[in-house]
């Protein structure tokens, strides 16, 4: 239980310093690639909270409230990912290169699997569904890096300014799923509380 607490402060500080560098990076770069790999990055440290909180002894409600918060970014997230994508491509809106972004979602690459490893190990023992979920967030993470890294890669090495955008809308085909899930999950909490939620 320590180690997998551990594991989870490691999870909760990467994904801080992640979230912040990949947004304000986008932003700069005007990057709906990196920008959306950031705010996904803020969606993991919900789920690192949250199973933290779980391995500390604390109830559900804290899973509640950050399933709905998951579940409505997911959502302006997925509708971000469309439009400025669509936006961009139409009014050819050229975003810049970003050594900053390449160097988050390459190190995010490398260093996912290994966290994910580390807690399967944990996970041998404890047998948490809480952090079995975790775990697949973790791997989910190192997806949406390498989608994202070789859309930066790519547009860098070719001038091919349509690549990021092309790689954006990649990023659907995890988003997608993931949001609906989400979505279900939170209506699932809602009618067994009789609409008011746990919270409530």
């Amino acid at each position: 239980m320590r180690k997998g607490i551990r594991l989870e402060e490691l999870t909760i500080a990467w994904m801080s310093i992640e979230a912040a560098v990949a947004i304000i990076a986008g932003i700069a770069a005007r990057s709906v690639l990196l920008t959306a790999f950031g705010v996904d990055s803020v969606i993991e440290l919900l789920s690192g909270v949250i199973l933290y909180r779980r391995l500390k002894g604390d109830s559900e409600r804290l899973e509640a409230t950050a399933t709905r918060i998951s579940a409505v970014l997911l959502v302006l997230l997925c509708v971000y990912v469309v439009a400025t994508s669509l936006a961009g491509l139409l009014l050819r809106v050229e975003p810049s290169e970003s050594v900053v972004g390449i160097a988050v979602s390459a190190v995010a690459l490398v260093a996912m699997p290994l966290l994910a490893r580390g807690k399967r190990r944990i996970n041998v023992v404890l047998q948490s569904p809480s952090l079995r979920a975790d775990i697949a967030e973790t791997l989910s993470c190192a997806y949406l890096a390498a989608v994202t890294l070789a859309g930066l890669v790519i547009a860098g090495l070719t001038g091919w300014w349509w690549a990021q955008y092309a790689a954006a809308l990649l990023l659907l085909f995890w988003l997608v799923p993931e949001t609906r899930e989400a979505l279900e999950e939170w209506r699932h909490n809602w009618s067994s509380h009789g609409g008011k939620g746990i919270d409530d």
